[in-house]
């Protein structure tokens, strides 16, 4: 992990390597004879956020969020329908077809199941070694020396280059495809659930792996995962999304130690305490996560938020930026006080489709209101 210095607004000092602005992702959905569209997902919808050179940027949220697409499109494997994705100041969604191919030297990921993302028809000399001809700068035997080297880099045994996939445990099949990102010579990469799959015992070798290697490569990571504890060990920051949308971003300690957004305090009480004897008074959301097809008006959260009022389903709210740099999407914020709330700016990154000023309170402030609506609506 690096340090990412802020300035008293929150602005990020170190050199961005990776710039999304207002990204936009939406699959159209079709129905009757002729496949007429009859609307469409909103799967990404308007995120911007950045990322340092030497950066980690958990991405968080929970499954139907927008992560895995919103992962997939920075590598251009998915379409962006608007925005802009820039790496070192290029405008990757202007590129197209062969032009990609030299970005994506820089630009790796590393798939969820590791089973499903390598050819079984090719050896692992084969799949590894296909990102150092991506680089053009081995051939032959220095090509071949360079995949052994890899493979043992990241715990394997050399000797076993001419395996198949289906030869190779979970684990083990998880470390080659980190091997082959890694040799194409990254910049950046993305790591899409890298351990969801994994047991508990092989999830902290492979994280302790990707510490080691991102120290001794210069690596950059953009971590996709559920488990929020192994997101709190990897990354720097942490942005938490919901329906499309990002609600919160912050350093990873600041996020753990006071989670503004309900949402996001509600995903960390869901962490269980290995402790049979101690109990945590968890915030249980209630519902199911709306229709990505029609989200509803206003903040996406507020039909299953405790804190909700009538502000909350007709505006959406802008992202708040306050003097740390913790941003949150949300018109009543949790654990911050009035003179917090009086010093917070509109953050610049706020989605176009928001409210043009901040109307922040503090939730506690609502408390009673919504006691007293709740009570109503109880009464025979």
């Amino acid at each position: 992990m690096t340090d990412v210095v802020t300035s008293p607004a929150g602005t990020k000092a170190a050199a961005a390597l990776l710039e999304i602005d207002h990204l936009m992702v939406m699959f159209p959905v079709r129905a009757g004879t002729w496949g007429a569209v009859v609307g469409h997902v909103h799967a990404v919808d308007d995120v911007t956020l950045t990322l340092a050179e030497g950066e980690t940027l958990g991405l968080v949220g929970e499954s139907g969020c927008g992560k895995t697409t919103l992962a997939r499109t920075l590598v251009r494997l998915t379409e962006p329908t608007g925005g802009t994705i820039r790496f070192r100041g290029e405008d990757l969604t202007a590129k197209r077809n062969k032009d990609l191919r030299s970005f994506r030297r820089y630009v790796q990921m590393v798939f969820q199941d590791p089973q499903a993302s390598l050819n079984p028809r090719k050896r692992i000399s084969q799949i590894v070694g296909a990102g150092i001809r991506l680089r053009g700068t081995s051939k032959g035997m220095k090509a071949r020396r360079e995949v052994e080297e890899l493979l043992a880099r990241v715990g394997l045994d050399p000797d076993h280059a001419q395996r198949y996939p289906h030869e190779f445990s979970g684990g083990q099949r998880q470390r080659i495809g980190i091997a082959r990102a890694l040799a194409a010579d990254p910049k950046l990469v993305i790591l899409d659930e890298p351990v969801s799959a994994l047991d508990v015992s092989i999830q902290a070798q492979i994280v302790n792996l990707l510490d080691d290697l991102q120290d001794e490569f210069g690596l950059s990571y953009v971590f996709v995962a559920h488990d929020l504890s192994v997101v709190r060990h990897v990354s720097d920051r942490i942005a938490v999304m919901y329906l499309g949308k990002i609600v919160e971003l912050s350093s990873s300690d600041e996020l753990y130690a006071q989670p503004m957004h309900p949402y996001t305090a509600s995903l960390l009480d869901a962490i269980p305490i290995p402790d049979p004897d101690r109990r945590r008074d968890r915030r249980r959301l209630v519902g199911e996560l709306p229709s990505a097809t029609n989200p509803p008006p206003g903040c996406r959260f507020h039909t299953r938020c405790p804190w909700a009022t009538d502000l909350c389903t007709e505006v959406e709210p802008p992202l708040a930026e306050f003097a740390n740099g913790h941003e949150v999407a949300c018109h009543h914020p949790l654990n911050v006080g009035r003179t917090q709330l009086s010093e917070a700016i509109r953050s610049e990154s706020s989605p176009r489709s928001s409210g043009a000023e901040l109307t922040l309170s503090p939730a506690e402030a609502h408390r009673v209101e919504i006691d007293e609506a709740q009570g109503k609506d109880e009464t025979p």
